[in-house]
């Protein structure tokens, strides 16, 4: 049996008091890739947000990583979000720590008890993303594609089911968007799920699957075209 991590059906996704995106049925399986598409102001961000709990599905029915999203209570969104990854276009980095402390910032917040552990697991990530000697570095020493690479780095950290990412190529240039790409198919190949939205054809291209479109106040499918 496949697992879905991702399973939206007749959703109305919401920005502030206007529907943005109704009628939205999708899922998506442990081993899905899939990318995100659509003008500027069509509902990628908002449905993003909604899969991760920020905005609350009020109309038909989700669940995301195992957790129902209609009338979840607040206090269960932080294990909703254990279970996730989300990759932020402005990498969201605290700029007076080092990587190594961004990182264990994280592992504090989401429960991880013993230094050593901690450590260890700050050492696996900063490894799996090619930036082993960058843990006591700080954000601003770095160039964009090695943030963006820490900020991956840190959505891995609890090794979630499904890594969410808004535009992460967005401020690269092409040659480090495509390592960025490389990157993230191997954790996909790995196991993880991902959702990614993009304006970057090229990367669409080069790494073809399955696409999402919001447009006109819906969201279209290609795997059902």
């Amino acid at each position: 049996m496949s697992e879905l991590i991702v399973e939206l059906r007749d959703a109305t996704v919401m920005q502030e008091t206007q529907a943005v995106l109704q009628g939205v049925s999708f899922a998506l399986e442990k081993s899905d890739f899939a990318y995100l598409v659509g003008r500027t102001g069509s509902g990628k961000s908002s449905l993003l947000k909604t899969l991760y709990a920020d905005l609350p599905l009020l109309v038909g029915t989700g669940t995301v990583a195992g957790f129902a999203l209609p009338r979840l209570p607040v206090g269960k969104v932080p294990y909703l979000r254990r279970r996730l990854g989300i990759v932020f276009q402005d990498f969201q980095l605290l700029p007076d720590r080092t990587v190594a402390e961004n990182l264990l910032f994280v592992l504090n917040a989401t429960g991880w008890k013993g230094k050593a552990r901690k450590q260890q697991r700050i050492a696996d990530v900063l490894d799996r993303v090619g930036l082993s000697s960058a843990a006591n570095r700080m954000p601003h020493r770095l160039s964009g594609g090695e943030q963006q690479r820490v900020v991956i780095a840190r959505a891995l950290l609890n090794e979630p089911t499904l890594l969410l990412a808004d535009e992460p190529t967005g401020n690269l240039d092409p040659e480090v968007a495509d390592s960025i790409m490389q990157l993230f198919t191997e954790i996909n190949y790995a196991g993880t799920a991902i959702l990614m939205a993009t304006h970057n054809f090229q990367v669409i291209e080069k790494y073809p699957h399955r696409v999402l479109t919001c447009q006109d106040g819906a969201l279209l499918d290609s795997a059902r075209n």
